[in-house]
């Protein structure tokens, strides 16, 4: 009993610090760029609707993007967790599905056939691109005997994969004028955003987050086991289902909103499990919390290393999770 005490303990500390490395990271974003607001400033801007060229760049400019910050970083990361637990396997992330090059598809055929040239026109369109390629991947996959196992979700993500990104690139080939303007979008960026992609963006990140929190049980039978989850009441089928469709819509409107951005899906939940242990109903809200941070802190330093000018946040994630990803693929043995 005092050992569940004091793992509870401890689950709670690292809870809290998490809130308040959230809360810095937020702070950063809000203060720190090209014009660098001091934290006093920040502060009057938002509860005291303070004025001048400070309180405008704060409101306008920075609240959205840090508000999309959050938001996608907390969408990406649930979803890795989920796709994990879903598919047994510790290196999965939203592309393994060919989830984020299905937005892609979308975004590639908004710009060149549908005349689409703006943020919020492109979140629609990759959601469903994000939509259509999940579908794919799992009638894939639970096609023939067995059906929907990890290895034939993964073989099938990887095939549909492959189509997508010939599809895209056959586009972009035949529509050359498109490749400027989906080359912004795929580097993956929180800059620019405004309060109407914001308003976008969160309902479907809470329809996502229900989902996903909804089968945080049935993670934790089907990491013992298909059989053993069988054996624990668990519909296996329901749980990788359901499972599924939030992590597609979570990966869908994070990759609509901001691009692409890489390793937070892969890196977050292996970090949050190590802080908290196996239990999803756990490594999901730790995730929740840790994701915005890593989003917002590489975005904090993509605006600092050379400026004036900025470095995306999809290019500053990739650079902090490639080590990650060296040292997990290094290691004897990766929990699952």
């Amino acid at each position: 009993m005092s050992a569940r005490r004091a793992q509870a303990v401890r689950r709670i500390g690292w809870t809290a610090a998490a809130s308040a490395a959230l809360l810095l990271a937020v702070l950063l974003s809000l203060a720190v760029g090209a014009r660098a607001v001091a934290p006093s400033a920040v502060l009057d801007a938002l509860l005291h609707g303070g004025g001048g060229a400070d309180a405008e760049v704060v409101r306008e400019l920075r609240v959205p993007r840090t508000l999309i910050g959050l938001m996608v970083g907390a969408a990406l990361a649930l979803a890795g967790t989920v796709l994990q637990g879903i598919t047994r396997n510790p290196i999965a992330d939203p592309g393994i599905l060919g989830i984020s090059q299905g937005a892609s598809v979308g975004v590639v055929l908004a710009i060149a056939f549908a005349g689409v040239h703006t943020l919020t026109g492109y979140v629609w369109f990759a959601f469903a691109g994000a939509a259509v390629a999940s579908v794919a991947v799992y009638a894939i996959a639970s096609s023939g005997r067995g059906g929907a196992t990890p290895v034939k979700l993964a073989l099938g993500g990887a095939a549909i994969n492959a189509l997508l990104v010939s599809v895209t690139m056959g586009v972009l080939t035949t529509k050359a004028a498109a490749l400027d303007e989906f080359r912004f979008w795929q580097v993956g960026s929180v800059a620019g955003r405004d309060a109407q992609l914001v308003g976008q963006v969160w309902p479907f990140l809470l329809v996502g987050a229900v989902l996903v929190v909804a089968v945080a049980r049935g993670l934790d039978a089907l990491a013992l086991g298909e059989d053993v989850a069988k054996g624990l009441g668990q519909n296996v089928a329901t749980v990788r289902v359901v499972g599924g469709v939030g992590a597609t819509v979570l990966t869908g409107v994070g990759v609509a909103a901001a691009g692409p951005i890489a390793f937070i899906g892969l890196a977050v939940p292996h970090v949050a499990r190590a802080i908290v242990g196996s239990d999803h109903r756990w490594v999901l809200p730790m995730a929740a919390l840790i994701g915005p941070v890593m989003l917002l802190v590489s975005d904090v330093l993509g605006r600092v290393v050379f400026p004036p000018g900025e470095v995306p946040a999809g290019v500053m994630t990739a650079l902090i999770g490639v080590p990650f990803l060296v040292v997990l693929v290094r290691r004897k043995s990766v929990p699952a």
